[in-house]
């Protein structure tokens, strides 16, 4: 059974529990240097070299689509908004899977709270919804939803690391959790660029449905949060007064937290 809280155990990694080895080790890094003295400068100049070299993460497709080429030779240059709409969708793949993992994390480890397997349920068809949402407005640009763009790329690289905390069965919920925030927040902030974009490009309707999706987004990160804290034991004396779990969804009769 995963454990709730975190506990007291063997761990040996600090350097308390080996005071005479830790004074030997700073000895030895204090001891006159041998051989041949240097620093990381050849290093760094290694790295720089790299970095000049470098031509970025991939690029952005050319449109496949009449519609796409036509919006080119007009002047449009919508490769920064199509680069952001493919880092959403595969950004919102990817919280689609997370929530999946936590759904099973909670069933076997159990809740305490306000949490519920239909609540994180609900939280998980939104990201479903909304990666069809970014899917959507990359065919209305006459782009290409399967292209693995520059920023598509980066985002998942970024989650990857999140994915490996989800699926750990080491990992409590209260982790589990963490990571989780740590996502709904990135995707906040992934809503609010990608509205600022499709605003200078002129696209209304991108507007006012991406920013119904970052409302929607705002009351995860709300639910989320406060599912965090209630995992670490925190009461709702030690959350700011007046913030309270979003009445997102109606629960089934007889459903429980």
């Amino acid at each position: 059974m995963i454990q709730p809280r975190q506990h007291a155990g063997s761990n040996k990694t600090g350097v308390q529990r080996s005071p005479f080895d830790t004074g030997a080790m700073l000895d030895a890094t204090n001891a006159p240097v041998r051989g041949t003295p240097g620093d990381e400068t050849g290093l760094l100049h290694m790295r720089e070299r790299y970095i000049n070299e470098s031509e970025g993460i991939g690029s952005v497709p050319m449109p496949g689509t009449v519609k796409g080429m036509v919006g080119m030779l007009e002047g449009a240059r919508p490769q920064v908004l199509l680069d952001k709409l493919a880092e959403r969708l595969a950004f919102e793949r990817t919280g689609t899977r997370l929530y999946d993992a936590l759904l099973t994390k909670l069933d076997v480890a159990g809740g305490a709270g306000s949490i519920s397997h239909v609540l994180v349920a609900g939280i998980r068809d939104d990201e479903a919804r909304h990666m069809l949402l970014a899917k959507e407005a990359i065919e209305t640009m006459g782009g290409d939803p399967t292209a693995q763009t520059p920023s598509a790329d980066l985002a998942g690289v970024e989650s990857m690391g999140l994915v490996q905390v989800l699926s750990d069965p080491r990992t409590s919920l209260a982790q589990s959790l963490h990571a989780i925030l740590t996502a709904e927040l990135s995707d906040n902030a992934g809503w609010e660029i990608l509205i600022a974009l499709a605003w200078e490009h002129g696209q209304g309707g991108m507007v006012e449905r991406f920013s119904e999706a970052l409302q929607l987004e705002r009351r995860h990160l709300d639910l989320v949060q406060t599912w965090y804290e209630e995992a670490l034991g925190l009461d709702g004396s030690a959350r700011p007064p007046g913030k309270t779990i979003p009445d997102m969804w109606d629960a089934p009769p007889g459903s429980t937290s």
